[in-house]
């Protein structure tokens, strides 16, 4: 099978709001008297949607409090995405660049709504094929819904996609749909991202050819 696509999460692999998420979140949870670690939000927070976040932690409260944890840490969020700016990967965006040119599809995913607004203020949401946010899905990961959604929007097989995420249950989702993956390790813990079909530290590590490789 020949490859056709390339799908890359948002956070951590685009851009890097990981610290504006922890902090978003940190401040919710702490208002509820739980402490949150950066630890806590790596294996528990991390790659999901917001309402399975808030309940990993607030496992005592109601769908409707929970609800309301949920949407004050997408408020904290949004205050912080206004004020303070977007860093992207560099080397990411070069290489959504590269594939374009050779004649891929890209498409980029996150678990989170607020996708669109973010590749907006960093300028590279007009040249997408596809963008799947929080808004369009009903499962997630490592649920393959995401994944799958995008496949189909930009025409292909999931074993034409290669997926690049750098969470544990984004890399079980591609997995999970059938799908190459590239783990992108951020935080020296590899076996995290045992499942991926290559583990890199930065996708300035990763061309066209090694991508290539795997089908």
């Amino acid at each position: 099978m020949s490859f056709k696509a390339a799908i890359f999460d948002l956070d951590g692999v685009v851009v890097n709001t990981v610290p504006i998420h922890f902090k978003s979140w940190k401040r919710m949870f702490e208002e509820y008297g739980k402490s949150f670690t950066f630890e806590d939000y790596k294996q528990k927070v991390d790659g999901i949607p917001r309402m399975d976040g808030a309940r990993a932690i607030l496992t005592d409260l109601s769908e409707e409090e929970l609800d309301k944890a949920a949407t004050k840490k997408q408020g904290y969020f949004m205050e912080y995405l206004e004020t303070e700016e977007i860093p992207r990967f560099d080397t990411t965006t070069k290489l959504i660049s590269d594939l374009q040119k050779d004649g891929k599809k890209v498409a980029v995913i996150s678990s989170s709504r607020n996708c669109p607004h973010i590749l907006k203020r960093i300028g590279i949401f007009d040249s997408l094929d596809a963008v799947i946010s929080g808004a369009d899905i009903t499962i997630g990961k490592p649920d393959p819904q995401i994944f799958l959604m995008a496949a189909e929007k930009v025409g292909a097989t999931p074993d034409e996609c290669v997926v690049f995420e750098d969470a544990v249950l984004g890399v079980e989702a591609a997995k999970n749909g059938n799908m190459r993956c590239i783990g992108i390790d951020r935080y020296e813990h590899p076996e995290r991202l045992s499942k991926a079909n290559i583990i890199v530290t930065d996708l300035g590590e990763i061309d066209i050819d090694k991508i290539k490789s795997l089908f």
